[in-house]
């Protein structure tokens, strides 16, 4: 993998980015850091691409599919959240109701 297909990945996925004796990149989604991925600066380096592939949780086949443009952030979202990478958004249930039910009921 070249530097710019990292690239290309790291702004397909809007990762936020931080520059240090590598460049880092993070997939943040709502306010968390999810996934931590980097490479080495350098101008045509090559990055080994299991590793990236990896640290991004992807299979062969959904690495190939992210840099085609077969995957979106969308599509990225929901296969961590398949893999328990990021947690499913609980929907709301109706507690507050089942609170009141609770204070009508006369103590023992």
């Amino acid at each position: 993998m070249k530097v710019h297909e990292f690239e290309t990945i790291v702004n397909k996925l809007h990762m936020e980015t931080w520059d240090s004796k590598h460049r880092i990149a993070y997939f943040v989604h709502n306010g968390t850091r999810i996934v931590k991925t980097m490479r080495s600066h350098g101008k045509g380096k090559f990055i080994p691409e299991h590793l990236i592939r990896k640290q991004l949780h992807l299979d062969q086949d959904q690495f190939t599919g992210l840099y085609s443009c077969s995957i979106g952030e969308p599509e990225y979202i929901e296969i961590l959240t398949k893999k328990g990478v990021i947690e499913e958004e609980k929907k709301q249930t109706d507690a507050p109701a089942d609170k009141d039910k609770k204070a009508e009921q006369p103590s023992a």
